[in-house]
């Protein structure tokens, strides 16, 4: 017996033959004669085979003869081995075929004829009235896009570098093939109802062609393209008035496929050497603008903005703990294929443009990675892992099947740890742990941990900065006053700066788009970072020239800036360091907590019952056991705190499960006794309607209303019930003594909300009276609620200016907030309300 400690026992993990047994770890299993037969044999046949193939070589050198007989030999071998493997593929798929003929069939034509997926899937639509649209508009689309090309893409290419300076499209034609819908499926789970999500199989196989001079004598064209891809559109908010949505958001979920068929100078990229790396440049161009997590956004009405739509904050984080597989396949031969051996497995994860690799293990079919990684989510259901393994070769790396999930699957289980089986392959299962991570405000949920895993994330929306120097000359220029350094600003003139903007934490970097020929750049990008120490870590923001990658401008901002404000959100503009005299950066940076949330109870016996209330969004997740992990959408409106004691701030619910209400940022010092809320998000997540910004200390009250000392004005309200129809019904009569907010008077309308609800489909609003501070309305507004119901709301009203003083001030002029409690609803109340504005004190 030989003696090993535990270690060297569980690493080599021994077997102990005697006789006819088999000892692993301690299990006993017999072997029978004819495997001790089989496995005899295939020695033997392993020995026959080295014994032909190096027989012939052996007998070649002792005669002397030329090495030519040697390669003619190993020619003639290959060429019948490759023979023999096609003649035997061409008969095992006539045997397959024959076996499964109905399965062969409908796989062939899924993957050969493309089929569409109405036909596969049963929640999937054929639309052919939309493809009849698509064809009659196409004529139509064709104009817009050579307008676009022409007017805006061609100027652009042109700045992009000094050799492109001439680049003209000569011609710009789309073909008279229109792009088609295969299938459209509308979700229908986890879908607020102030939204309506299409997602879109498109399919295109034109004949575009497109001809540009780049710089004579070079020219490039495209005749004919290929793209496929699943595109989602989301309308929100649906609102109840013309155009009925808010606005129009589409992007690519995942990376879509395309084919192109260069001509001209440019058809060296058919070539395999390039045409890949060209496919692969338009595609990033295509992500950049449209796979997750960029979007194209378009509102519909004033209220709506585009930086509100084009990045929301993510519905959460997903860990994905790579562990091990086992049976993978065998691709590394030896002695040209006479031997077989093992694979070098590697796995790759792609997660829309984030994509990892992991360590390659040697020579072993059931390797062991132990591997974290973490993705953010922008869309769940939608999202996907796309998983794939290989066998790192040295010419071309061997495919070992791939996995799929869609990470609405993770956040509906919250966690799952169990062995997946790998598609494309014939063998071979991988094993993952999925966690679904919320993001939270609650700093006591904060957890750093020492295994390099992120504790928080960071969200910064980049907008525009002002003032920017031309170059660092300029920069110098404007520490100096003397003589010399006013002449040459005088006498040398420089363009405008083509910038980007760096960000950094520590070894994460990432790059903004390039705006160029602007000193005031809007960049208009989202960007998401993992934090692992909040105490230490500082987000670097870095305005930089494209071409001499010199700093513009700096920023620093430590992150326990962020996790100290109780909203854990900054919106502001930023002085830049190191930069012009007035040079700003706009940028909006939220910080969050990652929480694991653990799976739900898989059986509920009973539930306590809940006091009716209006329905609430359908995305919130399950509410955790841990008191100090429910997010608002899972506590009760009635529950929640009020700073102000008054109930107003009490019920913004918002419509992402993984974020509370107040997705808040802070400007400026917080007004005393009122919550802060970020527009950005509010509006980005369609829980609120735009009314209700204006609760955003991001945009504050007017100067001349806050230096105003005088009464705010009086509202004259009807408040009563009838109770024959069932519904509450409010009349707003008038209003006296408003505050002017021009020379003219003020142009006010009324906003009301019946409190909890404070949506675009709860809200009412009167109609604007112009130019007067005694303004009459006489406007009748119903709910229907009963009025039991009734007599547990609060009546929210509030006098707005339609015309704001600023884009980033506040619109009230007066609100006041009614406790229906307190009224008798069945007879009725008529009265005047005084005016009053949260963190404004007025005096008579």
């Amino acid at each position: 017996m030989s003696s090993g400690g535990p270690g060297q026992a569980g690493a080599l993990s021994p077997t102990h033959v005697h006789g006819e047994s088999l000892s692993v770890h301690g299990s006993t299993e017999r072997l029978s004669p004819s495997a001790v037969n089989r496995i005899l044999m295939e020695f033997l046949i392993y020995m026959g085979r080295a014994v032909l193939l190096l027989y012939p070589v052996y007998t070649t050198g002792y005669l002397g003869l030329s090495i030519s007989w040697v390669l003619l030999c190993m020619v003639i071998i290959t060429w019948w081995k490759k023979n023999r493997q096609w003649k035997d593929a061409r008969i095992g798929t006539a045997i397959d075929f024959v076996d499964n003929e109905s399965r062969v069939i409908d796989k062939e034509l899924q993957s050969t004829l493309q089929m569409a997926s109405w036909v596969n899937f049963s929640d999937v639509e054929k639309v052919d009235w939309v493809n009849k649209v698509l064809e009659q508009a196409w004529p139509f689309f064709g104009m817009f896009m050579e307008k676009l090309l022409r007017t805006i893409i061609q100027p652009a290419v042109r700045q992009s570098s000094q050799a492109l300076k001439t680049f003209t499209f000569t011609k710009v034609h789309f073909g008279h093939v229109p792009l088609r819908i295969t299938g459209m499926r509308a979700l229908t789970h986890e879908v607020d109802q102030r939204e309506v999500i299409l997602d879109m199989k498109i399919s295109y196989d034109g004949d575009v062609d497109i001809d540009a001079d780049v710089k004579s004598p070079i020219t490039a064209g495209v005749k004919g393209l290929k793209f496929q891809g699943m595109l989602r559109v989301i309308l929100e908010p649906l609102i109840g008035q013309v155009p009925l949505v808010g606005g129009v958001t589409f992007f690519f979920i995942r990376r879509p496929t395309m084919q192109v068929n260069w001509t001209g100078t440019t058809n060296l990229l058919d070539s395999p050497a390039f045409s890949s790396l060209s496919e692969e440049a338009i595609m990033d161009i295509i992500a950049s603008l449209m796979v997750l997590p960029n979007r194209m956004c378009f509102p519909l009405i004033d209220q709506v903005k585009m930086d509100q739509m084009r990045f929301p904050l993510p519905r959460g984080v997903v860990r994905v703990h790579l562990l091990e597989a086992r049976d993978l396949m065998a691709k590394d031969t030896y002695m040209l294929g006479i031997v077989k051996g093992k694979s070098d497995p590697y796995a790759t994860l792609r997660v829309g443009n984030r994509h990892y690799k992991s360590k390659t293990i040697k020579e072993n079919l059931h390797p062991k990675w132990n591997e974290v990684y973490e993705f953010v989510v922008h869309e769940a259901p939608g999202q996907e892992l796309e998983l794939e393994v290989f066998d790192e070769d040295t010419d071309k790396d061997d495919f070992l099947g791939r996995f799929n999930i869609d990470f609405g699957e993770v956040k509906q289980e919250k966690e799952m740890d169990q062995w997946f089986t790998l598609e494309g392959a014939q063998t071979g299962e991988i094993h993952l742990k999925l966690q679904w991570l919320s993001l939270q405000m609650d700093s006591s949920l904060l957890k750093e941990s020492d295994d390099g895993l992120a504790c928080a994330m960071l969200a910064v929306y980049l907008d525009s900065a002002s003032s920017l120097p031309k170059d660092q000359s300029e920069i110098t220029q404007h520490q100096k006053h003397g003589r010399q350094a006013k002449e040459a600003r005088l006498t040398k003139r420089t363009p405008n700066p083509n910038s980007f903007v760096e960000f950094s934490i520590d070894k994460d970097v990432q790059k903004s788009k390039t705006v160029y020929a602007s000193k005031d750049p809007v960049w208009e990008e989202g960007f998401t970072f993992f934090v692992h120490n909040i105490k230490t870590q500082q987000l670097i923001v870095q305005v930089k020239e494209q071409d001499k990658k010199t700093p513009l401008g700096t920023l620093n901002l430590p992150l326990s800036r962020l996790f100290n404000i109780s909203n854990m959100c900054l919106d502001q503009r930023f002085m830049l360091e190191r930069s012009g005299a007035t040079s700003q950066i706009k940028l909006k940076a939220t910080l969050r907590i990652l929480f694991e949330e653990k799976p739900p109870p898989k059986i509920i016996l009973s539930s306590p019952p809940q006091p009716k209330t209006p329905q609430r969004n359908q995305r919130s997740s399950v509410p955790t056991p841990h008191p100090a992990a429910l997010s608002a959408e899972a506590t009760p409106a009635a529950q929640l705190p009020s700073p102000t004691g008054n109930g107003v701030d009490d019920y913004l619910v918002h419509r992402r499960g993984s974020f509370l209400a107040s997705e808040t940022c802070q400007s400026s010092p917080s007004t005393p006794n009122m919550r802060r809320y970020d527009s950005h998000s509010l509006l980005s997540e369609n829980s609120i309607a735009s009314s209700r910004f204006d609760l955003s200390d991001g945009a504050s009250y007017p100067e001349a209303l806050r230096k105003y000392q005088g009464s705010l004005g009086e509202i004259h309200l009807t408040v009563r019930y009838a109770t024959l129809r069932n519904k509450l019904i409010i009349l707003v009569n008038a209003c006296r003594n408003l505050f002017p907010c021009n020379e003219n008077g003020t142009d006010s309308y009324v906003r009301l909300y019946l409190l909890p609800d404070q949506s675009w489909r709860h809200r009412k609003k009167t109609h604007v009276k112009k130019r007067t501070v005694n303004p009459v309305f006489n406007d009748r507004f119903e709910f229907d609620v009963s009025l039991e119901e009734a007599k547990t709301r609060k009546l929210d009203v509030a006098v707005k200016n339609s015309r704001m003083f600023h884009t980033r001030e506040r619109k009230d002029i007066g609100m006041v907030l009614i406790n229906l409690n307190n009224l008798d609803l069945a007879k009725g109340i008529t009265e005047w309300y005084e005016l009053t504005l949260p963190g404004l004190k007025k005096s008579n």
